[in-house]
């Protein structure tokens, strides 16, 4: 299909039987129009690849599909739906808006130099149908597809590609429909983990949902692959409270977890779904929260015996009562010419609950009644990620992205970090200017979920989850010493975390495991970094991938490979 067909685009609504008069075939008319003046004042060519793709998509997105199906090869246009709901061209390289659209939810800075590959266009779909039609569109003129939801991925790979490509925004498709009669939800996959936390409030101060603290984190990545939070030790992941997804296949079907079958629903919770299709939409079980919870914030600067407080936390953070949540973030404080451990808490009950539990397990940290706050879960949301909470609950719907460039990896603990080694720590985060290491707890709910029952593995026997970041204000001077830096502190910190294989998180997405050749692989070349996502849990995902993608289709820089391309 070429920009000639498109000129014919009047038979369609001839065909579909809608008169010029009517208000269905003025719509139409006038979509297409819109569509036709923008294609011809472009550049683009009518033999070009994207000439191509971009005509499929006008002819099945003006007339706005129900169930697009690929019929031998060719493109069927289905039943009409005009509620004005179009891809937006306008977000093509050739105009103005273009970067302003590309870069609205990325918030790794690092990825956006002049030499990072763009998309050749962004597609923001207003309803399923129009994420069908991108499918089975860049299938049939060989696009990569990257599916974005909230931006966060650590790496970029939902917003850049070495391969031409295009992106799926679905920032439009964030719809919340919490039940609390059965204490579920339904979210769409553009929705932010903030927007959910809110939704939920609304209708129940009594519900919540394991997930993280980062309020701008879309559902759709961050489900996919594990979710951490603060209710982790009490409820598990968010992807381990996922009862029902809709996803669309490599055919441009959707499917449920009835038709989709029992394989891809497990792959799909846990190992990152964009390698295996893209999701609409996520089923979660709400967990419930008491009225009243108690959180605290407790700096402890290395001159006030934090390395002896890291070090006693290891030995109790795995052990502690499930609804008492304590992990530590360590960083430099510049002002003062330091290196602080924030200890930070969520308990599910009253303060003098938690200080009985504290002078029990922990009283070596002194936490008194005065350091704590009692406030509802969903106020805890605000308190504990440092939102404006002057604002109110309603600033959980911001969309304000706190960018930065930055550079991440991961590890994972079983046996406590000797104070030396912790030591040798704080030496290493002298050399840059905002080095920080978060250490995340396990044990709990944790510990009693088997390793296979999700593609996320990293269950009992781990004291606790190791985050390294480094940040910088720009520029490839400072870019090269902080990823130096983190490399460096990654290496000295291997004979101190897990081995064989030494884990890493598949959220907190890093490069430097290995990558699959111009986004294809052997199984083989990926089996390095898979089992430190994945574990042994890595050979079922390419059966599954093996199963429902053989081609490859859905495919990134470290997506799960089928056995055979």
């Amino acid at each position: 299909m070429g920009f000639s067909d498109l000129d014919s685009l009047s038979d369609v609504v001839e065909r579909k039987g809608y008169d010029d008069n009517s208000v269905t075939g003025q719509t139409l008319g006038a979509l297409l129009d819109r569509q036709l003046g923008w294609l011809r004042g472009s550049n683009l060519e009518d033999s070009m690849p994207l000439g191509k793709v971009v005509a499929s998509l006008v002819v099945l997105l003006a007339t706005d599909t129900e169930g697009v199906e690929a019929l031998g090869g060719s493109l069927a246009i289905g039943a009409s739906d005009t509620d004005g709901a179009l891809i937006d061209l306008d977000t093509c390289q050739q105009n103005s808006s273009y970067s302003t659209i590309l870069q609205s939810s990325i918030q790794n800075l690092r990825i956006l130099s002049s030499t990072t590959p763009k998309p050749q266009f962004i597609i923001t779909p207003l309803n399923e149908s129009h994420v069908q039609a991108a499918v089975i569109c860049s299938r049939q003129h060989g696009f990569q597809i990257r599916v974005r939801s909230g931006g966060h991925d650590y790496e970029g790979l939902s917003s850049v590609s070495d391969i031409p490509f295009i992106i799926v925004d679905m920032s439009s498709l964030r719809s919340v429909d919490v039940n609390v009669d059965d204490q579920t939800a339904w979210v769409q996959s553009g929705a932010a983990i903030g927007e959910l936390y809110y939704r939920i409030a609304e209708k129940s101060r009594k519900l919540g949902f394991p997930a993280g603290v980062c309020d701008t984190i879309g559902v759709g990545g961050h489900f996919s692959g594990g979710g951490y939070g603060f209710l982790t030790r009490k409820y598990g992941l968010a992807s381990d409270n996922i009862i029902d997804a809709r996803i669309i296949d490599v055919n441009g079907k959707i499917l449920n977890r009835e038709s989709m079958g029992e394989d891809l629903f497990w792959a799909i919770r846990g190992a990152g779904a964009a390698g295996f299709g893209i999701i609409l939409s996520w089923k979660i079980k709400l967990v419930p929260v008491p009225d009243v919870v108690t959180v605290f914030i407790l700096n402890r600067p290395i001159e006030e015996g934090a390395s002896k407080l890291v070090y006693r936390w290891q030995h109790i953070a795995d052990k502690l009562n499930e609804d008492l949540f304590v992990r530590i973030t360590i960083s430099s404080d510049i002002a003062n010419k330091t290196i602080n451990a924030a200890f930070e808490s969520l308990y599910l009950g009253g303060v003098d609950e938690l200080l009985q539990l504290m002078e029990q397990s922990f009283p070596e940290l002194g936490l008194k009644k005065n350091d704590c706050t009692q406030m509802s879960w969903i106020e805890s949301i605000i308190y504990l990620y440092n939102l404006q909470s002057d604002k109110g609950l309603e600033v959980l719907l911001e969309k304000n992205q706190r960018k930065s460039f930055y550079k991440a990896k991961s590890d994972y603990v079983k046996e406590p970090i000797s104070e030396i080694v912790l030591e040798g720590i704080w030496e290493r985060f002298r050399k840059v200017e905002v080095p920080v290491m978060i250490l995340t707890p396990n044990g709990g709910k944790m510990k009693e979920i088997s390793e296979q029952e999700t593609p996320y593995p990293h269950r009992e026997g781990n004291i606790y989850e190791i985050q390294y970041l480094a940040y910088w204000d720009g520029g490839d001077a400072a870019a090269n010493e902080n990823i130096n830096w983190i490399k460096e502190l990654y290496s000295y910190m291997t004979p101190h975390v897990s081995k064989s294989p030494r884990a890493a998180y598949a959220n907190y997405r890093d490069l430097d495991l290995g990558t699959n050749e111009n986004c294809h692989a052997n199984c083989p070349e990926a089996m390095d970094w898979g089992h430190k996502y994945f574990k042994s849990n890595f050979e079922r995902l390419v059966q599954v991938k093996t199963k429902v993608d053989p081609t490859n289709f859905f495919r990134h820089e470290q997506s799960i490979p089928p056995l055979t391309i």
